[in-house]
């Protein structure tokens, strides 16, 4: 399948037919996570809690430094 990249504002952007949405059970609003591979990209809907979780732990990583490093063992 082949998409073209389009000027939006002043951006860019790719239209995805309803299809495609369908088979990667991706909706308006869906994060899309892309991974590069060898020889291209990968792209798939992002696991949002475990975004959330991550975003957690980064905004509280300086303060509980030593306590991460303790439950790592």
């Amino acid at each position: 399948m082949q998409l073209k990249i389009r000027k939006i504002g002043n951006g860019y952007g790719v239209l995805f037919p309803k299809q495609l949405l369908e088979e990667m059970r991706a909706e308006e609003g869906t994060l899309i996570e892309v991974n590069k591979v060898e020889g291209g990209h990968v792209m798939k809907p992002a696991d949002e809690e475990f975004t959330r979780q991550v975003e957690a732990f980064l905004r509280t990583e300086r303060q509980h430094r030593n306590t991460y490093r303790e439950l790592a063992k």
